[in-house]
């Protein structure tokens, strides 16, 4: 009878944890499906309105400078934990503008790295 009776506790305890972990399983389901739907939700929320931030450069902690596009228009605005003000205010003319550099032409941050390193490797002792 104490084998019975031991088969029958271990067949309980089974039975038990395969319904919390199955339980378990279900809850986590239940979470992804609804955070796909919510993140789905909140996609075409921010795809309707007509501001988009265009960049975010932050601070501090809680300071952030942000670019913003509405419209035409291009904002430059500080944001902090209670207050929001307006920089700068630029057009899509004026920006595509400050893109070109002084000689006139398009800044490219990744050819003039470019230039730097080769002029930082010709310097370098050859081994």
């Amino acid at each position: 009878m104490t084998m019975t009776a031991a088969a029958s506790s271990f067949l309980s305890s089974l039975s038990q944890l395969m319904s919390v972990l199955a339980i378990f399983v279900i809850v986590l389901l239940i979470t992804w499906v609804s955070t796909r739907w919510i993140a789905g939700y909140q996609k075409v929320q921010m795809q309707s309105q007509n501001l988009k931030v265009v960049e975010t450069l932050k601070l501090t902690a809680n300071n952030y400078i942000q670019i913003i596009e509405a419209g035409d228009v291009y904002l430059v605005i500080a944001v902090s934990k209670d207050h929001v003000e307006k920089l700068a205010e630029f057009t899509k003319d004026q920006w595509k503008a400050q893109s070109v550099d002084v000689a006139g032409q398009k800044t490219d941050m990744g050819s003039s790295f470019h230039d730097i390193f080769d002029k930082v490797k010709h310097h370098l002792p050859k081994k």
